[in-house]
């Protein structure tokens, strides 16, 4: 793949990763908010090799510190890694790169999906807990409540619809 495709493609994916952090609400009981940003951070795991998804992911999260609003619900800001939820921007470098790297060299909906699930949701549930307690001194059960238990569901959602659209878009060589 020549290097404009790639630098293309991980500039796609970051721009779709941008707008993906609007599509995002509360959930009362938790200061972290449901987006749809993991989704494409999937994607970006199934579509890209390890490098170049670590870097494409670090994009989108240094647009975000200097200021550009791409953070969940518009927001910008290194006061957004520090805060309540930042353990899971944290740790989405982290996780799906490791997804990348253990993705398989066949696509398939299951293979993508049972990966994604297991891979990409206990690294990014264990960071956003870790910084959910350290910045809101919290014990482990809250941050199990507030920062696990209610995006479970959600993110089992969001990797299946991330891993039929990656073996699509693996199979069509996007």
């Amino acid at each position: 793949m020549s290097d404009t495709r790639k630098l293309t493609k991980m500039a796609l994916l970051v721009a779709l990763t941008c707008v993906s952090a609007y599509i995002s609400f509360p959930i009362p009981f938790s200061p972290a908010m449901v987006m749809a940003t993991t989704l494409v951070l999937c994607l970006i795991g199934f579509l890209l090799p390890p490098k170049e998804a670590f870097i494409t992911i670090c994009v989108y999260l240094l647009l975000g510190i200097i200021g550009v609003p791409v953070f969940s619900g518009g927001t910008s800001g290194l006061g957004k890694i520090l805060g309540p939820a930042g353990g899971y921007y944290i740790s989405y470098p982290i996780a799906y790169t490791i997804l990348s790297m253990l993705k398989g060299k066949t696509p398939s909906f299951f293979s993508y999906f049972w990966r994604s699930a297991v891979i990409t949701i206990p690294i990014t549930y264990i960071f956003g807990m870790i910084g959910g307690m350290i910045v809101t001194n919290i014990g482990l059960e809250a941050a199990i409540a507030g920062y696990v238990l209610p995006f479970i569901p959600g993110d089992l959602i969001k990797c299946g619809i991330a891993a039929w659209l990656g073996m699509k878009a693996v199979k069509l060589n996007i």
